[in-house]
């Protein structure tokens, strides 16, 4: 990312996010996109409370969630993007799609929303370092069951 502006180093970081998300490359989640430590917010989608988790633990958990799924999809846009020194903070919108070829009640949930992130710089490469989750609605079959 040596030739991209300081925005367009955040936003790939972001799209980084949901992409090795959907294709569940943990690895590299863990090495390229979240900073050692992450305070995690899903509150709006029922968390008991907010977390400080590692990037490790943030993928073991999703990767838990995800095992019995047949595809995710995320679609973000409509960033706004705040740097100062070495903190970034961005707004997104996203969706999440969640696809299971046998449920029975209907194959798809969407969760729709937006994220607030921060961002660190760190040996020159932007880090995850707050996630926020705000969920607006849900649709379709949301215990896919």
């Amino acid at each position: 990312m040596r030739n991209f502006t300081e925005r367009e180093q955040v936003v790939e970081t972001v799209n980084r996010l949901f992409y090795y998300t959907d294709f569940q490359q943990w690895e590299k989640l863990i090495k390229e996109v979240f900073a050692e430590e992450v305070i995690l917010d899903m509150t709006s989608l029922g968390a008991p409370a907010i977390e400080t988790l590692t990037g490790k633990q943030i993928c073991e958990m999703w990767k838990e969630g995800f095992k019995e799924l047949d595809a995710i999809h995320h679609q973000s846009g409509n960033y706004i993007i705040d740097i100062e020194g070495d903190i970034a903070s961005v707004k997104a919108y996203a969706i999440a799609s969640h696809y299971k070829k046998n449920a029975t009640k209907g194959t798809t949930r969407e969760f729709i929303g937006s994220y607030d992130f921060r961002l660190v710089k760190f040996k020159n490469n932007w880090k995850i370092d707050r996630f926020t989750f705000n969920l607006k609605y849900m649709t379709g079959n949301t215990e896919l069951n």
